[in-house]
């Protein structure tokens, strides 16, 4: 399904894509409609190197040559307490992308141990199109490395958070 769509040749893009399609076949065959897909759907990507690299959707560079005026915040992946839990010496980067005009996340970064776990809350919150006043409230356990999210949402400008 993933190399006949078009999309990236990716395993997880391809399940995809046939989950929503075999959700579509089957509304039509029992006479219902499909809630319709999200206007945007990134697409995650994870390289299992050491340390790992993980990103969903656009990059600041990415967002820029599609018009789109964004801001950024940086952090060390050692600014989250949680982190050394991962690993003794923990060093790597994290980062998101937002829209100044919505304030909704449209790309994140992560560079550093087990960083494909930062991507699914990056993913689900381009697709919902959250505005980071309101990911914020999301509130991560302590000590994990989710707190990476804290430290980047208070790296942006407050009238965003």
């Amino acid at each position: 399904m993933g190399d006949a769509s078009g999309a990236a040749p990716l395993t997880h893009v391809g399940k995809y894509h046939a989950r929503v399609l075999g959700t579509r076949l089957a509304a039509e065959a029992g006479g219902r409609s499909d809630r319709p897909a999200p206007d945007v759907v990134p697409v995650p990507q994870a390289v299992f190197t050491e340390p790992q690299a993980a990103s969903v959707g656009l990059t600041e560079s990415q967002a820029q040559a599609a018009g789109l005026t964004v801001v950024t915040a940086q952090v060390p992946y050692k600014a989250a307490a949680g982190a050394a839990l991962l690993q003794d010496s923990v060093s790597g980067e994290a980062k998101m992308v937002v829209s100044r005009p919505t304030g909704a996340l449209v790309g994140a970064t992560f560079v550093g141990p087990d960083a494909a776990e930062q991507l699914h809350a990056a993913t689900i919150a381009i697709t919902g199109d959250v505005p980071v006043h309101v990911l914020r409230h999301a509130m991560p356990s302590f000590p994990t490395a989710s707190e990476l999210w804290l430290r980047l949402l208070e790296e942006l400008p407050a009238e965003l958070r």
